[in-house]
């Protein structure tokens, strides 16, 4: 997907090193009002029907990478309108961060069933014979389909022998696991912000670009022109991200080239979750709680509370990654300002969350970070290092692939009570997180370990990352076997008292 998507995710690249090149440069407003021109210079479209379209939609892009809100489509507005609010060199995010670029939006239709050319007129017409309410008819050329009859049954397609009849969906559509895309008055996409969990997968989904989030590009660089002591915390998934031959040192040189303070792996803080869990695990279960949730994933767990909220209690206390290692640094350096560099967008809005926001003080995505990179023209495969990184574990690492966490925290568990049956279970995608938690509610995973993912393969797979799923699976991998600690009890980072296992548990 992601290397099918390429001419947006080109885009979106170019939108985010051009913010970041205004940043560095603390250029004039005036480069934001003619950026779109910029990014598509001349007079000949390239993307769309007419070059008019494609900068109005730049500018909407420009203002959702600048932290701003996406203007009224109706009404004349500049594209600098409310940069005040966002000119400032701290987190500047404001909900709704996933918004429907309106211009860009193609109006496509919702799950339907459609009549190719590979219809053949056959005599039998087994479509026609088994439509229950009517809506399919043969045509001058072929079967016709009357939308405003067709229920979507789907058995016209199941029956057709030439297989003439294919069914379609709207892609957003199709992958919100919480169904919160619906229609404005024209047919167009619109986010149901209250059942939206900020997962991104419609952003990553949208073949025409109309999908965007808000980001920290021009605040984060702004602090980091100033000399704010800025350290970078990578989320495990960063591995592979930035090209096969660029090693995890090479791309944490380049963050630093970046101006950041430093750079640490968020899998320091998943050593630390897992020690959290694995004891919380133990203790509540099944005396105090039938089951647990892990708390890794935030969409998961917003999730849980906008649908199973009588559950919301059952998933973990524990801080997630991101937490734990941003305080661990802030209790290291007070002076410290911490950014999370991750997968996706669903750890801006947990940063926004009142128990965390005192600790992360921004986040952006791996594709976010490759387009700071790309406004420095930094290479990190170009650049010689000779350091290792050694913050996390093995199992602490494989959190970045679905069942990682859950099998960390397991193992973990189990060598803390050699004893003890530890049953888990996993899901990733939300619809999938949906029907798990639908049999948690019936009784049938008592017991259990649940871990939850939004995105299908886990965080590998993030709106967020740039290269393919399988590829980093594959980096990943080879990174865990790398770690000298292959538990969170050998990692030396990790606080003695945190090892230590409480006189009920031995």
């Amino acid at each position: 997907m992601k290397e099918s998507y390429e001419s947006i995710l080109n885009l979106r690249r170019q939108v985010y090193a051009e913010v970041a090149r205004i940043a560095y440069e603390d250029a004039d407003l005036e480069e934001l009002e003619t950026a779109s021109y910029r990014l598509f210079p001349g007079e000949v479209a390239t993307m769309r029907e007419d070059i008019f379209r494609e900068r109005a939609i730049a500018e909407e892009m420009l203002r959702l990478a600048m932290g701003m809100d996406i203007r009224d489509v109706g009404k004349y507005t500049k594209v600098t309108e409310g940069f005040d609010k966002v000119n400032i060199a701290k987190n500047a995010y404001e909900e709704p961060l996933v918004n429907v670029i309106k211009f860009a939006c193609e109006s496509c239709p919702e799950r339907t069933f459609f009549v190719t050319n590979n219809c053949r007129k056959c005599m039998a017409r087994p479509c026609t014979n088994v439509c229950p309410v009517g809506a399919v008819t043969m045509g001058k050329d072929s079967a016709v389909i009357d939308e405003e009859k067709c229920i979507r049954c789907g058995r016209c397609q199941q029956t057709c022998p030439y297989h003439a009849i294919v069914q379609y969906d709207r892609p957003c559509s199709s992958v919100c696991g919480v169904k919160a895309i619906e229609n404005d008055e024209v047919g167009r996409a619109v986010i149901n912000h209250d059942k939206c969990v900020a997962c991104g997968r419609c952003i990553t989904q949208c073949p025409f670009g109309a999908i965007s989030d808000k980001t920290q590009i021009y605040q984060l660089v702004k602090a980091l022109v100033s000399k704010e002591k800025i350290y970078a915390i990578v989320a495990p998934s960063f591995i592979g991200q930035f090209g096969p031959k660029a090693s995890p040192v090479q791309i944490a040189e380049a963050i630093k080239q970046l101006g950041f303070e430093d750079v640490i792996e968020v899998g320091l803080g998943a050593d630390m979750t897992t020690l959290h869990e694995a004891k919380e695990y133990l203790e509540k279960v099944p005396n105090e709680i039938p089951f647990m949730g892990t708390s890794c994933c935030y969409s998961w767990s917003l999730m849980i509370e906008y649908n199973f909220p009588e559950y919301f209690d059952q998933v973990s206390d524990s801080g997630s990654p991101m937490k734990y290692t941003a305080e661990y640094i802030k209790e290291k350096d007070p002076d410290a300002h911490v950014c999370f560099i991750g997968p996706c967008t669903s750890k801006k809005l947990e940063a926004i969350d009142t128990k965390v926001k005192g600790y992360v003080d921004f986040v952006i995505t791996f594709e976010e970070l490759r387009g700071m990179m790309t406004s420095r023209h930094i290479e990190p495969e170009d650049i010689e290092v000779t350091e290792e990184m050694e913050d996390a574990s093995s199992t602490a690492r494989g959190y970045a692939v679905a069942g990682g966490v859950a099998d960390a925290v397991a193992k973990a568990a189990k060598e803390i009570d050699p004893s003890r049956e530890i049953k888990v279970e996993g899901a990733n995608s939300l619809s999938e997180c949906i029907k798990m938690m639908k049999l948690a509610k019936a009784g049938q995973k008592n017991g259990y370990l649940l871990e939850g993912m939004a995105c299908p393969g886990g965080c590998v797979a993030g709106m967020g990352t740039i290269a393919s799923m399988n590829k980093v699976k594959r980096s990943l991998t080879q990174y865990m076997k790398e770690s000298q600690y292959k538990s969170p009890f050998e990692n030396e980072h990790i606080p003695a008292d945190l090892k230590e296992i409480p006189n009920h548990l031995k």
